[in-house]
């Protein structure tokens, strides 16, 4: 009678506890929109910036804190920062995140076989795409500057930047956006933040699920020569999540002289603008420093060599967007990345 008496407690008790088994189901799914979304934005490096993110608060401060870090440390335009310090020969003891930066940066550039480098400043501030402007150059100056390019002539010992010649002069503007993105990923990571998207200048790095519980929706521009920056036409769409995303691109960096085109994209061991095929260049990778650097080094190498360093890392997916031989826009893309393209 005892045992009669426990079961049909308990069966009278099942109900209440579907229900708050149910409820706390239900309290997990939606605590994702329980938190409001919060959104800033503002100017630096030269661009602007976008962070959504989950959070209670606002973290714009820090947030501003954190980008105003990598600007005293990487930024060309900063006569103060760590690099800018290095230019000029000072004695000076590189922080962290330069470290950091000038670490992957020389990894890259011996995986792309110096398409990516980060010494290649005199040659973009000659043809005018740095932060000098220069826009008369001669065959014999391309010649004279291109002793200074080659990031096997600079190195770390013990902490601080050797040159093999004090001329030499460094630029990570190619990805120090990427990094940027990176630095205020791990300031939302150190808050516990599980979603956001953040972006600077087209440098991306999304993590968890949007304000539309759905993984983040990026669109990649069709490459149309835009120098103002105002077409908004989309070629293709991703829906991404805990990645970072950058793209490269000759369509909005240019001037023309004498009726020749002339991009910003320099071939470090040319000296000249590239002259590939490849139009666009979109990179997916764990970190978004990644993605910028790899991205530019793609619009150096060209679409075949590009497909080659792809197939030889897995880790990185790419969408590439190219000219044929009749002019007609093509794309490139990676086995991962067809899984996430919208047409």
């Amino acid at each position: 009678m005892l045992m009669n008496n426990k079961k049909r407690k308990l069966l009278l008790n099942l109900p209440f506890l579907v229900l708050l088994l149910a409820g706390t189901i239900y309290a997990i799914r939606n605590r994702h929109t329980e938190i409001m979304f919060q959104q800033e934005e503002g100017a630096v490096f030269g661009t602007f910036y976008h962070v959504t993110y989950q959070y209670p608060t606002s973290l714009h401060k820090e947030i501003k804190a954190e980008l105003e870090k990598v600007d005293a440390s990487l930024s060309t335009f900063n006569k103060n920062s760590v690099i800018s310090r290095i230019n000029r020969n000072e004695d000076v003891l590189p922080d962290s995140m330069f470290l950091h930066v000038f670490r992957l940066a020389e990894k890259i550039s011996k995986r792309t076989n110096g398409a990516f480098d980060i010494t290649v400043a005199p040659l973009v501030n000659a043809w005018g795409f740095g932060f000098k402007n220069q826009k008369d150059i001669t065959d014999g100056q391309i010649d004279s500057l291109r002793s200074l390019v080659g990031f096997e002539k600079v190195k770390l010992e013990n902490g601080k930047v050797i040159k093999e010649d004090a001329r030499i002069i460094l630029d990570c503007s190619a990805i120090a956006k990427g990094y940027g993105s990176d630095a205020v990923a791990r300031l939302l990571d150190r808050h516990g933040i599980k979603n956001y998207m953040i972006e600077i200048g087209g440098e991306i790095v999304v993590k968890g699920l949007s304000p539309k519980d759905r993984k983040w929706k990026v669109g990649i521009s069709k490459p149309v020569d835009d120098t103002l920056n105002v077409n908004n036409e989309i070629q293709t769409l991703l829906n991404i999540t805990d990645m970072g995303l950058a793209t490269s691109g000759n369509y909005r960096n240019f001037y023309y002289k004498n009726g020749k085109k002339y991009a910003h994209t320099i071939d470090p061991k040319s000296g000249y603008p590239v002259q590939h095929s490849i139009l666009s260049s979109t990179v997916l990778a764990l970190d978004c420093a990644t993605a910028d650097a790899y991205a530019t080094a793609f619009m150096v190498m060209g679409l075949d060599e590009a497909k080659k360093v792809l197939q030889n890392t897995p880790e990185l997916q790419a969408c590439l967007i190219y000219a044929d031989e009749k002019g007609k826009n093509r794309i490139y893309v990676t086995s991962g990345l067809q899984n996430i393209m919208e047409n």
